[in-house]
């Protein structure tokens, strides 16, 4: 099929999962992404979105600097920088992978021996080693669902331990958000880019901080939660904004 048939048929396109593949595969889709948004095709969310949120450290960068509050986070590639990271950040770590989601990977450092041996393995397989400070936040967090300038709905992921992922077996529980909390989870979105996002949101001691943005959220547990109907509100935003989008050409 030509370009030119394809954008003819196509509306919008809503983004799912870009799904598990190589390197080069990845790069792959999100070059036909680019094309398709070049053509003229509404993109839900914008590939340029997708790859800011997908990349951890990019994100959160961003976000720092648009004086959002996020944890305290640092990435190198040598394991001994990354020791002296464990060190400055209390010896109370969480160690992410930089490309990844659902918490798989993720997991939680006290003893610098097992920092030790982590780190050097990361290092000679040739990972960056990404770190964050421990956030004390109880057994839950919050998870804000974006859709344009609203979050349509919230919840608090309730888990057994620190680990507050769905699909790792947190409970979804109705959340109403603070004004402040909202505010950044709005903010979150738009420095990133996202249409459509689910933001990560920890309470903390020091008050709320965003630990990650979903460019590609489910909202399977959190339609648990809410008497919206979050899959007709991303379709209407994507009519509404598709619609104007061919109004401006």
């Amino acid at each position: 099929m030509k370009d030119s048939d394809l954008v003819s048929d196509l509306d919008a396109i809503v983004v799912r999962p870009i799904g598990r593949g190589s390197l080069e595969e990845i790069i792959f889709r999100l070059d036909v992404i680019h094309r398709l948004e070049r053509l003229g095709v509404p993109i839900f969310n914008p590939p340029s979105a997708i790859e800011k949120a997908v990349d951890k450290y990019y994100a959160l960068t961003l976000m720092e600097e648009s004086d959002l509050p996020v944890p305290r986070t640092i990435a190198v590639e040598r394991h001994e920088d990354a020791l002296r990271a464990f060190d400055e950040l209390g010896g109370d770590v969480v160690v992410k992978p930089i490309f990844g989601s659902r918490g798989i990977g993720t997991t939680r450092v006290t003893d610098r021996e097992i920092a030790t041996r982590i780190f050097r393995s990361l290092a000679y397989n040739h990972h960056v080693v990404y770190i964050q400070e421990f956030v004390e936040h109880g057994t839950r967090d919050i998870r804000a669902f974006v859709i344009g300038d609203r979050v349509v709905a919230a919840m608090h992921r309730q888990a057994e331990g620190w680990k507050t992922n769905v699909s790792q077996g947190a409970r979804p529980i109705k959340a109403e958000l603070s004004y402040e909390v909202n505010s950044i989870a709005l903010k979150a979105s738009r420095v990133i880019g996202c249409e459509i996002a689910g933001v990560d949101i920890m309470e903390s001691a020091r008050g709320p901080l965003v630990a990650e943005i979903n460019s590609q959220p489910g909202w399977r547990g959190l339609q648990q939660t809410t008497e919206v109907d979050i899959a007709e509100e991303i379709a209407r935003h994507v009519i509404w904004k598709a619609g104007e989008s061919r109004g401006s050409r």
